[in-house]
C-alpha cells in the first residue's frame, strides 16, 4: 500500500481490537514531532470553528480522549473523540471488530464501549490547547430516555470540547437510529437546544447513510428548525454491497471503508441539495485520498473526516491528502476551500 509504514504493516497482522489498543499506546508514549505548518490555502472555518486544514479524524479511534496529544501531532485539522456515554459500558461481546482486507473495509459492532463521561471530562481538561477537539456523544444501551443521555453529555462537557456531535446513527445500540424519525428527532433536538450553553461551541448531528433522500431532507429541515449547526454525513452502513469479497462480509455491525464510498457520496449529495448552503456539512465514509476529499468538498462538504482508511494507509495518509488537496485547489484556480465548495460538484472527466 502507498506510504504504508512498518508499524502499520505489523498492526494489520494482529487481531483488530488488540491492534487498536496497541496503536493507542503508541500514540500515548511515542514522542512524535510537531507536524509541519499547514499550507495556508487549506485554512478554513466550519460553523465558527477555525481550522488550519479541513481534514479531521472521525470518532471511534480515541473513544475515551486518551491520546489527544499524540493525535494532535499527526496533522489533523480537528479531532473527534468518543462516542462517550454518561455511564461506563463494556460494549458488545468480542469479537466485535473485523477487517475486510480484500475490500479495504471494516465491520464493527463495538456497542459504544467507553469509560463514561467523568473519565472523558477529566481527560479533556488536559487536552493540548492548540488542537480543535470535538466530543461525540452517545446514549447508554439500557437507557430508556436516550435523549436525556445526550443532554447529560452536552452539559457535563460544556467548556471542555470545541464542538459536539450528537450520534444517533450508530447501528450497534438498539433503538438509537429510531431517533432519526421526525417526532423523536424534534424532541431530541429541542432538548439539546435548551441544554446548550451560550458560546459553548457548535453542535453537529451525525446521520446514517442508509436514509432515503426524503428522510435526509426531513432531517436537514429539523436541524435548521432547532438551530443545530451542521450535519456529519455519514456513519457506517448496514448495507452489504455485492462487490464485497472478504469472508467476513456477513458479520453483523456497521460497514465502513472503501465500500461505503458510493453510499456516503449519495447521502452527502442529498444533504447538500436539501440544505442549499444553509448549514455546514462534514463528509465522512470511504475517504481515502486527496482526490476523494476534494470531490466531497466540491459536492458541498465544508470539511472531511477519516478513520478506516488510516488502517490500510497508515497515519501518513493525513499529510498526503493535505498535499493533494492543496494542489487540486490551486490547479482549479481556487484560493480557499470555501471557493471550491461554492463552485459546485466536479463534472465527469
Amino acid at each position: 500500500m502507498s506510504g504504508l509504514d512498518p508499524g502499520t504493516w505489523l498492526l494489520r497482522r494482529m487481531d483488530p481490537e488488540i491492534a487498536h489498543g496497541l496503536a493507542l499506546r503508541a500514540l500515548a508514549w511515542v514522542p512524535l514531532p510537531a507536524p509541519p505548518a499547514d499550507d495556508p490555502i487549506l485554512a478554513t472555518t466550519v460553523a465558527g470553528l477555525t481550522l488550519g486544514n479541513p481534514v479531521g479524524l472521525a470518532a471511534g479511534l480515541d473513544k475515551n480522549g486518551e491520546v489527544l496529544r499524540g493525535l494532535s501531532r499527526l496533522g489533523f485539522g480537528f479531532i473527534e473523540c468518543g462516542s462517550v456515554t454518561p455511564r461506563p459500558q463494556d460494549g458488545n461481546p468480542k469479537p466485535r471488530l473485523f477487517r475486510l482486507t480484500e475490500d479495504r473495509a471494516v465491520i464493527n459492532r463495538m456497542g459504544f464501549n467507553n469509560a463514561g463521561l467523568d473519565a472523558f471530562a477529566d481527560r479533556l481538561a488536559h487536552r493540548p490547547p492548540q488542537a480543535v477537539v470535538g466530543a461525540n456523544l452517545g446514549a447508554n444501551k439500557d437507557t430508556e430516555d436516550k435523549a436525556a443521555d445526550y443532554v447529560t453529555g452536552l452539559r457535563r462537557l460544556a467548556g471542555r470540547a470545541d464542538y459536539f456531535t450528537i450520534n444517533i446513527s450508530s447501528p450497534n445500540t438498539p433503538g438509537l437510529r429510531a431517533l432519526q424519525g421526525r417526532a423523536a428527532l424534534d424532541d431530541l433536538l429541542g432538548r439539546i437546544a435548551e441544554a446548550r450553553s451560550p458560546g459553548g461551541g457548535p453542535v453537529f448531528l451525525k446521520i446514517a447513510p442508509d436514509l432515503s433522500v426524503a428522510e435526509i431532507g426531513m432531517i436537514v429541515e429539523a436541524t435548521l428548525a432547532h438551530g443545530i449547526d451542521g450535519l456529519i454525513v455519514s456513519n457506517t452502513t448496514l448495507d452489504r454491497p455485492d462487490s464485497l469479497r472478504s469472508p467476513r462480509k456477513d458479520e453483523a455491525g456497521g460497514l465502513s471503508g472503501a465500500p461505503l464510498k458510493a453510499r456516503a457520496r449519495l447521502a452527502l449529495r442529498a444533504a447538500a441539495e436539501a440544505g442549499a448552503g444553509r448549514l455546514p456539512l462534514i463528509a465522512v465514509g470511504g475517504i481515502d485520498s486527496g482526490a476523494e476529499a476534494y470531490a466531497r468538498i466540491r459536492a458541498g462538504a465544508a470539511a472531511i473526516q477519516l478513520y478506516s482508511a488510516l488502517i490500510y494507509e497508515g497515519p501518513g495518509l493525513v499529510a498526503r491528502i493535505k498535499r493533494d488537496l492543496a494542489a487540486r485547489l490551486r490547479a482549479d484556480g481556487f484560493s480557499t476551500v470555501h471557493e471550491a465548495i461554492q463552485a459546485g460538484p466536479l463534472t465527469e472527466r
